[in-house]
């Protein structure tokens, strides 16, 4: 039986390729799919301010949200599949499942050509592409997102004015113990998602 590992990070083109495997196993029926989904570790900034049960817990709850769309399409075509998270540098650890798992070919999912999107995600695949033995299947999604749509100008804007900031900004050690201070109101609600921009902002 072959197997065939799926990346799933919740987005639109990682279902593409979640697609793209079910139509694969409804053809030959001897595929044991593995999904997988995989966070980024927390900045030791913010480890100083949540505990480790918190922080597994956040990350259990990102994982299955992210997988939450996987799930309801291979159950909804009543495919059998295998379920890994991990907390890791992502492109690592799609190559370290692969071979621990031995699967036959890993299945991408990528924004279309001249998208936005596919920049960002240009990275990860070609990483992947370079460091894997593993055959990999690339699948090109069809539409432009939301945030491809309306989001993008507002993300422009976000990025200059935080260059803007640090640009005038003439006091790093000031700046340092504001985001310090940022990080501390947000350590009362431990809330990771904000200690992680806190840390951000501390460079």
């Amino acid at each position: 039986m072959l197997k065939v590992l799926v990346p799933v990070d919740g987005s639109t083109n990682a279902l593409g390729a979640v697609r793209h495997a079910i139509a694969e196993y409804q053809r030959h029926y001897k595929l044991e799919l593995h999904r997988l989904n995989v966070q980024p570790r927390l900045s030791r900034y913010i480890t100083r301010f949540v505990s480790r049960h918190n922080r597994d817990s956040w990350h259990h709850d990102l994982a299955l949200t992210a997988l939450a769309g996987a799930r309801a399409v291979l159950e909804q075509g009543s495919v059998p599949y295998l379920t890994h998270w991990a907390v890791c540098e992502r492109v690592a650890e799609i190559c370290g499942a692969a071979q621990r798992l031995g699967v036959h070919h890993i299945v991408m999912g990528t924004a279309r050509q001249n998208s936005v999107t596919r920049m960002l995600e240009a990275s990860v695949t070609s990483q992947v592409l370079e460091a894997t033995p593993v055959p990999v299947e690339i699948i090109v999604g069809t539409a432009v997102s939301k945030w491809e749509r309306r989001g993008l100008p507002a993300g422009v804007l976000a990025v200059g004015g935080c260059w803007y900031w640090r640009l005038t900004e003439s006091a790093p050690v000031r700046r340092r113990i504001s985001s310090w201070s940022f990080a501390a109101r947000c350590s009362r609600r431990l809330d990771p998602w904000k200690l992680h921009r806190a840390a951000q902002a501390c460079g």
